[in-house]
């Protein structure tokens, strides 16, 4: 990824294994685009994730597939970072690799889906991730982090750091580089990744749940067919 002016507006960063990209994922970072005004949504997909078990298809599947749904949408790019790095793919690590290449003061917007986000204080140093970035976090509408707080969902970590960081307007990721939780809603696709492969490997149809490019990838290199 090329270095951004950094006074450009917030740069959305949307992390995942993506094993494989779907029409949830492309329309979660199209809603986050829109509603915080982002400049742009980086998708980073990663080499060798810290949270599940190794993916079923190789990284630099995963990355092509990325880049093969992303590539007609100006709004979007494709950050190779995490899949080209030794070890694993820790977002702190990734954080700190577009500080230094995009500055101090372009606001940063990490993008997590709501139970993504309740699982942030097993991270590895999920304290930093404000330090560099503000937290955009996708719910259903209606629902917010802080209904999980009032419910006691969050851990008492996150719902500590809720209490000091959290803003109901979109337009904070815009007033400072990193250090805002902010919820947005987003339209409910009950679409996963691994109800994609579980298609594919029982010899069904998965059209019209993800672009038709990468759909034509995975019949091409035959993935996800085994068992």
């Amino acid at each position: 990824m090329s270095a951004a002016n950094p006074e450009s507006g917030p740069l959305g960063i949307f992390g995942g294994t993506f094993d494989p990209i779907h029409i949830g994922h492309l329309r979660l970072a199209q809603e986050a685009h829109e509603t915080l005004r982002l400049s742009q949504v980086s998708f980073v997909p990663a080499g060798d994730p810290p949270h599940r078990g190794a993916p079923r298809s190789r990284a630099a599947d995963r990355l092509a597939m990325v880049r093969l749904a992303t590539a007609r949408n100006p709004a979007f790019m494709v950050d190779d970072g995490e899949v080209f790095a030794q070890g694993k793919s820790y977002t702190a690590l990734t954080l700190e690799r577009l500080r230094a290449a995009l500055g101090a003061r372009r606001p940063l917007v990490l993008i997590l889906g709501a139970d993504a986000f309740q699982g942030l204080p097993t991270w590895h140093r999920w304290r930093d991730i404000l330090q560099l970035a503000h937290v955009a976090v996708a719910n259903r509408p209606g629902y917010a982090p802080h209904d999980d707080r009032k419910s006691g969902a969050l851990s008492p970590e996150l719902d500590a750091v809720c209490s000091d960081h959290m803003s109901n307007d979109p337009g904070a990721v815009r007033e400072s580089p990193a250090g805002r939780i902010v919820p947005f809603d987003m339209t409910p696709l009950a679409i996963s990744a691994s109800q994609v492969r579980g298609l594919i490997q029982a010899g069904r149809s998965a059209r019209y749940l993800l672009p038709d490019p990468v759909l034509d990838y995975i019949e091409r290199h035959h993935l996800y067919h085994g068992s």
